[in-house]
């Protein structure tokens, strides 16, 4: 069974900001046409996720590898495509950023970075259905190919991302040089 049409579903791309800075969402949806004209059937993430299992799909800002952001804690295929359930680590500095771009909405979407392993082309419509995945990661990006690929929720952590615990604040040595400046660590 496809999932439901797009119309009969609500998309709340920007969503509640709770406590603990997770994210969660739909990194794909089952039976929907993407703008690169390609339809993910049902089951075909199945052997991706059997064989690589949920920590080895990284979590990265716009399909960049250089740009891991966080870790997935539950990658799974429902009836409606494949739900994903992450943390940002708020240690990376482009974690923090991202948690701010997705409270205010300015990026809210999921892309998936993949491999086809077994598709099929309509004639008629020209449309590539995918029906086995090698699913290499799972990104937060600005513009996703599929519109109802979006973040659902965000958890804020408490205070909001702070900076973490490494941060340094000046101590000025000599008060009369104020030139010469160390850092020490804050405590």
């Amino acid at each position: 069974m496809l999932a439901p049409n797009a119309h009969d579903i609500a998309f709340h791309p920007r969503a509640a900001i709770h406590q603990d800075g997770s994210v969660e969402g739909y990194a794909s949806l089952f039976g929907e046409i993407d703008q690169a004209r390609d339809m993910v059937m049902p089951g075909a993430f199945a052997q991706t996720l059997r064989l690589r299992g949920v920590r080895r799909i990284p979590m990265l800002f716009q399909h960049d590898p250089a740009e891991p952001i966080g870790i997935w804690h539950d990658i799974v295929e429902d009836w409606r495509g494949l739900r994903v359930r992450g943390r940002l680590i708020p240690d990376v500095m482009r974690a923090r950023e991202l948690l701010a771009l997705l409270r205010e909405g300015a990026a809210d979407g999921l892309s998936i970075g993949f491999r086809t392993v077994k598709a099929r082309v309509d004639p008629k419509t020209r449309v590539r259905k995918l029906v086995e995945i090698d699913l290499w990661e799972i990104s937060v990006v600005t513009f996703p190919l599929l519109a109802g690929a979006r973040v659902r929720a965000v958890k804020e952590a408490k205070p909001p991302f702070a900076p973490p615990a490494r941060a340094r604040k000046p101590v000025i040595v000599d008060p009369k040089a104020r030139r010469r400046v160390l850092y020490q660590r804050a405590v």
